[in-house]
């Protein structure tokens, strides 16, 4: 396997874990948890599997970082990103970078305490915003990613 397929497996694979389990967790999880007739079950049973996926969210949001900027840099695509018609370029970084800002500063330095204190007085509404969020950030996501997979293969809209 080249240097190329190797980056390429790497970034598909950290893709498909990294926005796999945000769909997971946005249409599942977070509904299931919903349901749970205790508020501090409700709390308790979202802060084990947050806390559990927000490492593997870190690690493979830093893989596929990694990953499609070292796949630009093989494929000298950095002109791309002065061409309107790779706006899945740039959709890709800024989905990259709002999950990296979420996963590695704000979940960690502000957002945990605010859920634990909201989520304390709050749940139903608390869940009901972060619900809402996952959504934004999984469309957005998923758009980005058809995007990509139809640009990378000669689809260009624009």
């Amino acid at each position: 396997m080249t240097e190329l397929g190797l980056a390429r497996v790497l970034h598909v694979l950290g893709v498909v874990l990294w926005i796999g389990g945000v769909a997971m967790v946005t249409t599942v999880i977070l509904p299931a948890v919903r349901r749970l007739a205790s508020p501090g079950e409700q709390v308790a049973l979202f802060e084990q599997i947050e806390h559990r996926f927000a490492w593997q969210a870190r690690f493979t949001t830093l893989l596929t970082g990694l990953s499609g900027f070292y796949l630009v840099y093989l494929l000298q695509g950095w002109g791309r990103f002065t061409q309107l018609s790779f706006w899945w370029m740039h959709a890709m970084v800024l989905v990259w970078v709002l999950f990296t800002l979420m996963l590695f500063v704000l979940e960690p330095l502000v957002l945990r305490r605010l859920f634990l204190r909201h989520a304390a007085r709050q749940p139903q509404r608390v869940f009901a915003w972060i619900q809402r969020m996952h959504w934004l950030l999984l469309t957005l996501s998923l758009l980005t990613l058809a995007g990509a997979v139809a640009g990378s293969h000669g689809w260009l809209w624009l």
